[in-house]
């Protein structure tokens, strides 16, 4: 994090990929295979999805030490509780024993995974298709408190809402005007970064919720949140009390982590991250 403040959100956002896809088994971290295609180049994650190395440098650090012993799903999960807790969020326990899986799904990355373009139902849809309900949404979005998006992610916000050719009007009209200079209405800055969180970028906080109910939240599904009564009250709780943000979102990331988890003598501790044990 030292050499690269981006790491955290793109570490939290790997483990995040990584369950919503087969389970906690880190999947999203394998290279194409002969049996399969990995999870890497499907469209939620293509030039996305970062901090392999990082990853990799600890499974390595751990094989000299303790060959054979901690696998890369552990692995996942603990370094994004390290990245929240290294970017002044709260601390969980982290459940281990995880063992890794032994194929990857690129259809499942593709329809599992929740994109920045879907309405609200369709979101909270697949959080109930892998165990967490409106509550976990709400508190996970707001990992979206650190990090970067690029620019085609929400661009469509600024110039050509839903086809009208208009902004969205949802949009507070000065951050609207500052993000029009940083995504200019050409394909040439579709992969320009912007701040999903532009009050602290690199703090874990409630400042994403106070975002949402300026209507400044930088992507439409993050501002979706507002548009449901339910979403809105618990938007509104955690941008009034940061610590109860804090209290459900490691409650929430406890169940993410948790979600179809190999264990026993099931899968195999991967002796690299990126393919399985021959």
């Amino acid at each position: 994090m030292k050499n690269d403040t981006r790491v955290a959100a793109s570490l939290l956002r790997l483990h995040f990929h990584d369950c919503f896809v087969n389970g906690c088994d880190g999947s999203v971290l394998l290279d194409d295979d002969k049996t399969f295609k990995g999870e890497k180049n499907a469209g939620p994650n293509r030039n996305s999805v970062r901090g392999f190395e990082v990853i990799d440098n600890i499974k390595a650090d751990l094989e000299r030490a303790c060959p054979g012993t901690v696998s890369c799903a552990d692995v996942l999960a603990l370094a994004a509780k390290e990245a929240v807790v290294l970017s002044g969020g709260p601390e969980w326990p982290v459940t281990l024993g995880r063992r890794d899986g032994l194929t990857a799904n690129l259809k499942a990355a593709n329809t599992n995974l929740p994109t920045p373009f879907e309405p609200l139902a369709n979101i909270t849809a697949k959080f109930a298709a892998v165990g967490l309900d409106l509550r976990d949404v709400v508190a996970l979005s707001g990992a979206h408190t650190i990090g970067l998006a690029q620019c085609f992610t929400f661009k469509h916000r600024l110039f050509n809402f839903r086809g009208t050719g208009q902004p969205d009007p949802k949009l507070d009209l000065t951050l609207a005007s500052s993000l029009k200079t940083a995504c200019p209405n050409v394909d040439k800055s579709n992969t320009n970064l912007n701040s999903l969180d532009m009050v602290s970028t690199y703090m874990f906080d409630n400042a994403y919720y106070k975002n949402l109910v300026s209507n400044a939240g930088l992507l439409e599904s993050d501002q979706a949140l507002m548009s449901d009564p339910q979403a809105a009250s618990i938007v509104n709780d955690y941008n009034m009390y940061q610590y109860l943000f804090f209290r459900d979102f490691t409650t929430s990331m406890t169940k993410l982590s948790n979600i179809g988890v190999i264990t026993g003598l099931n899968g195999e501790v991967r002796k690299k991250c990126g393919e399985i044990n021959r």
